[in-house]
């Protein structure tokens, strides 16, 4: 039995010298569970004197996760967070009502020839959240429960799986969770979610016997479904309960609001989010709207 809904292959998107692959959202598939943008970046090599540059930008109505593999990303906030992201830890930012941050290479980082390597998650909020005030959580390694089984260790980055719980402050059922398997080796996917989703950062896998290779992303059907690791494999799960409203999504704004979404891009081009301390010279402007075709 086919258990797979969907398959999707990275498309890479260039943000300016910096490469990803994006996932989410894509035209066949808009979320799993609150899940609405799936970034893999990298794995990207820089020299000394070389990193990243995303400039200031805004965030409503969502809460942002980014987990590296490998380097280190500076952070910084209308908050006055400013934060290093490094390997294995969560930067978690709730949006809510309305945020501003930057993600940089730090000075130390340039320092020396380094490589990048990650995800970035963004998770649509509920409803009854959309407005609720900004926040931001930094959460390290050692605060993230592991699991071994055989041949598998997993960890859990947020929500609820296999028994454990990490404590980033999620605000709807989710799932988010690191599986590193050795050859031969199967896991069982978390079955208490309605929708659910595997991503395969390296190697290659089989879903109930339909091999999955590297940077693709299954959406897989409710039930029982087993992982098998044809080769030594990096993979990620996630999923959860899909939220009551579809979301609208435009640049770095989700709302179940298409009005609200329009205020938003008057804020930010009037300056109503803020200044980031220590980073407040630059900002990403709003994107140009492509124009209607004429009506002929």
């Amino acid at each position: 039995m086919n258990v797979i809904q969907h398959l999707i292959a990275g498309k890479k998107k260039d943000l300016g010298g910096f490469s990803v692959q994006r996932i989410l959202p894509h035209e066949k598939i808009p979320m799993v569970g609150p899940f609405i943008f799936f970034d893999h970046m990298g794995p990207a090599n820089f020299e000394i004197g070389d990193g990243i540059d995303v400039r200031p930008h805004p965030h409503i109505g969502l809460a942002t996760l980014t987990y590296l593999f490998s380097g280190e990303i500076m952070h910084r906030d209308t908050l006055g967070y400013t934060q290093a992201i490094t390997p294995g830890a969560v930067n978690w930012m709730i949006a809510g009502r309305g945020i501003a941050h930057s993600e940089r290479t730090g000075l130390d980082e340039r320092a020396h020839q380094h490589q990048l390597h990650g995800l970035q998650s963004w998770i649509a909020l509920p409803k009854e959240f959309e407005e609720c005030e900004p926040e931001f959580f930094h959460y390290p390694l050692e605060a993230l429960p592991g699991i071994h089984q055989s041949g598998v260790e997993l960890c859990v980055i947020a929500g609820e799986a296999y028994g454990k719980k990490a404590p980033v402050k999620t605000l709807s059922p989710l799932f988010y969770v690191e599986a590193h398997m050795e050859v031969d080796a199967f896991l069982d996917v978390p079955d208490q979610y309605s929708e659910r989703a595997i991503y395969v950062v390296s190697g290659n896998i089989e879903i109930n016997g339909k091999p999955i290779q590297a940077s693709h992303f299954a959406v897989i059907e409710p039930g029982k479904t087993t992982i098998t690791a044809t080769h030594e494999s990096h993979i990620m799960l996630l999923g959860g309960e899909p939220l009551a409203e579809p979301r609208h999504i435009f640049w770095n704004f989700v709302s179940s609001s298409p009005e609200r979404i329009e205020q938003a891009k008057r804020d930010w081009v009037e300056g109503k989010f803020g200044k980031i301390p220590g980073d407040a010279n630059e900002f990403i402007p709003l994107p140009e709207q492509p124009k209607p075709a004429p009506i002929l």
